[in-house]
């Protein structure tokens, strides 16, 4: 076998063995995930779950699924980004462990109105009622008066956020949203992750 023969054999061998290592992947890229608020999502129910899941491997399985769905489903009603609004639920609520002022039966996915002991935030009486306020609140933060919702406004808290599309991407909900000014530090941390699904 010629010299030449002998590199072009090694080479080939060497390339094959990164590829069954997983070193080297010549699958698709990850998707990049839009950090506008308004929009749509690229991450399917499963992918969503999937995400969820790994942070969070106690939660209940079906709970997750529909919430899932759910975001989905209201985002697309109203041309918010689900992927930016499921992972928002995500940090508020712990991965739903919630732990403080609110709780799970307040259906309170995105800590609306809560303050402190005496204002522990917004009660809703379903998943898809407290998923539904959720993306209206983000509506009034991402767009301008011009865009109204598509459904009856349950967020007794939506007038409030003057002006409107104050935040129209995560970067925006530090000081706005949130007091926290790591906010859309911590959402962009959690994005991601997410992108790896």
């Amino acid at each position: 076998m010629s010299v030449k023969k002998s590199i072009l054999f090694l080479a080939s061998a060497f390339f094959a063995a990164l590829l069954l290592s997983g070193c080297v992947s010549l699958g698709q890229p990850e998707e990049k995930i839009s950090r506008n608020l308004a929009g749509k999502g690229i991450k399917t129910q499963n992918e969503l779950y999937n995400f969820f899941v790994s942070e969070n491997p106690d939660a209940d399985r079906a709970t997750v699924k529909r919430m899932a769905t759910l975001y989905i489903q209201e985002a697309a009603e109203e041309g918010i980004n689900s992927d930016c609004a499921f992972v928002q639920m995500c940090l508020e609520t712990g991965f739903l462990r919630f732990g403080g002022l609110v709780t799970p039966q307040m259906h309170n996915y995105c800590g609306l109105g809560a303050i402190d002991e005496t204002q522990r935030g917004e009660v809703f009486l379903t998943e898809r009622d407290g998923v539904r306020a959720h993306i209206q609140h983000l509506h009034a933060y991402a767009t301008t008066e011009d865009k109204i919702l598509k459904n009856e406004c349950i967020d007794r808290r939506y007038k409030y956020v003057k002006p409107r599309g104050k935040a129209q991407t995560i970067a925006g909900l530090s000081g706005t949203w949130a007091a926290d000014p790591s906010y859309a530090v911590k959402l962009e941390n959690l994005i991601s992750r997410l992108e790896k699904f």
